[in-house]
C-alpha cells in the first residue's frame, strides 16, 4: 500500500485513527506489516501491499 494513503485511512469499525507498524517496506510503499487502530485494538493486516481493511470476523469469509 502507498504510504501516502496513510493519511486518508480510518478504522472502519470505529473511524478511529490508523497507525502503522511495518514489517517490510520502502520508500513509498508498505509491502507487509499490520495498520492499527488504537481507539478499538483492532489490527488490520497488510500483505502483499495490499491493506485488508474487514472487521476480524469477516477475514475467514473472503
Amino acid at each position: 500500500m502507498k504510504k501516502e494513503t496513510l493519511s486518508i485511512l480510518v478504522c472502519p469499525v470505529c473511524r478511529g485513527k490508523l497507525t502503522v507498524k511495518p514489517e517490510a517496506e520502502n520508500e513509498t510503499e508498505i509491502i507487509s506489516g499490520n495498520l492499527y487502530c488504537g481507539k478499538c485494538s483492532i489490527y488490520y493486516p497488510i500483505e502483499n501491499k495490499i491493506a485488508n481493511m474487514l472487521p476480524p470476523e469477516l477475514r475467514d469469509e473472503f
